[in-house]
């Protein structure tokens, strides 16, 4: 189902408390990847724990595209209840997973462009972070959404 960007100010309900869902979402799966990556790090017979800070990175990354490729939520964003969509209100594809996934990434790297993408994330009308502001992606609740379909 493709629906069109919910506006803000008729159809709050479609952006009510994202950014603490999203925070939850992020707690979530940072726990999964940290999790997968140790295993990873043991399948390596140990040798992935020197390099683990980039493991995590790599299996991070690869956690975010699939799963944001197959259903527009990572994991934790399943269980916070919220879905990512393009800028037409489409789930994301393979591509817009990866720049997504990209720009967390990026954004993540660098400590201002971390505490601009919270702020953005804050006080926006969509709740939209630094990323979603450049591809025009948002974050909806899965609740809102049903009651619309």
């Amino acid at each position: 189902m493709s629906i069109l960007r919910p506006d803000p100010i008729q159809q709050p309900e479609f952006y009510d408390s994202v950014p603490m869902k999203r925070l939850l979402a992020w707690v979530l799966d940072t726990a999964i990847i940290v999790a997968l990556s140790f295993g990873v790090a043991l399948l390596t017979f140990g040798i992935g724990f020197f390099m683990f800070l980039g493991l995590m990175v790599l299996v991070g990354m690869a956690y975010r595209v699939v799963t944001l490729a197959n259903g527009s939520a990572t994991w934790g964003m399943r269980v916070a209840a919220i879905e990512m969509r393009g800028s037409e209100g489409q789930k994301f594809d393979l591509t817009l997973a990866i720049l997504h996934s990209l720009g967390f990434y990026i954004s993540f790297s660098a400590l201002p462009l971390q505490v601009i993408s919270i702020v953005l994330m804050l006080t926006t009308e969509r709740k939209q972070g630094l990323t979603d502001m450049i591809l025009g992606t948002f974050a909806l609740n899965k609740a809102a959404e049903t009651r619309l379909a």
